[in-house]
């Protein structure tokens, strides 16, 4: 009984202290999803980060830049030279000032970066409610638990409880820490049409952008672990080698022969 009482003391003061934390502006923990690029032995899902994509260029791309990641690295995802050379095209890039000073704009070329929606982080937030859209090239690594926190973050808005304070045009995500998020929730059903024909549900998408993001942040995942995997094989066969190669060298020692009688 008493081993029992303190047990029930312990989680009611557990769950105090979550309920502080949450009061005090800590974030919701992350759904955990399983994600095909997890692992020693993870691979990118393709098909997804492709719908991924489509996701970021028509809704996430109209906030978001990707100031890390060039339009060419859109091949290894599997798509041909010239259709992103027609993507990149779509984009204005600044190149350089001409001679009265003002800045040159050409179209996007394949090795171009991702250029930001807006010309400046003072327009950007003055677009935004005051906060400034985060680059989203290395979102996924620079979060703790990345890819489920995005996840969780996309598909997270909910009506805010009765005694959680509201500024005006904020949102309320408990997966955002402190709960309001200047962002209003970027999906919604049927928004985009797949070109798949995918049903692009909320969590679909979601689950898709994360896919591309992670390719984004990582692009040499699966170079890495093929790597890493190569270099394991290498070692056990070599530990293998040493192993029967030291029993035959020092044999003749266990067997008391000695190498020096004449």
């Amino acid at each position: 009984m008493k081993l029992a009482k303190n047990i029930a003391i312990a989680l009611t003061a557990v769950a105090g202290l979550a309920g502080a934390a949450m009061g005090a502006g800590a974030a919701k923990y992350p759904m955990q999803m399983e994600w095909s690029f997890e692992g020693p032995t993870g691979t990118f899902d393709r098909a997804s980060a492709q719908r991924g994509w489509q996701v970021y260029k028509q809704v996430c791309s109209s906030c978001h830049s990707l100031k890390y990641f060039n339009f060419r690295n859109l091949a290894d995802l599997g798509y041909e030279d010239e259709m992103i050379k027609a993507w990149a095209a779509e984009y204005t890039v600044v190149d350089g000032v001409d001679d009265a000073g003002d800045p040159k704009e050409r179209p996007g070329l394949p090795q171009d970066v991702f250029p930001s929606p807006f010309p400046n982080p003072e327009a950007a937030a003055a677009s935004n409610g005051g906060a400034v859209p985060p680059d989203l090239s290395l979102m996924t690594k620079a979060r703790h638990d990345g890819a489920n926190y995005v996840f969780s973050l996309m598909t997270g808005y909910e009506e805010a409880p009765a005694d959680h304070p509201m500024p005006a045009g904020k949102s309320y995500n408990p997966y955002f820490k402190g709960g309001n998020i200047s962002m209003a929730p970027p999906l919604a059903e049927g928004i985009i049409e797949y070109e798949d024909g995918t049903a692009a549900t909320t969590e679909q998408m979601a689950k898709d952008v994360v896919n591309f993001l992670m390719y984004v942040a990582e692009p040499k995942l699966e170079a890495r672990h093929h790597m890493g995997l190569n270099v394991m094989l290498y070692l056990i066969v070599l530990v293998f080698v040493l192993y029967f190669s030291m029993k035959k060298i020092w044999k003749p020692v266990k067997e008391g022969k000695n190498f020096y009688k004449k």
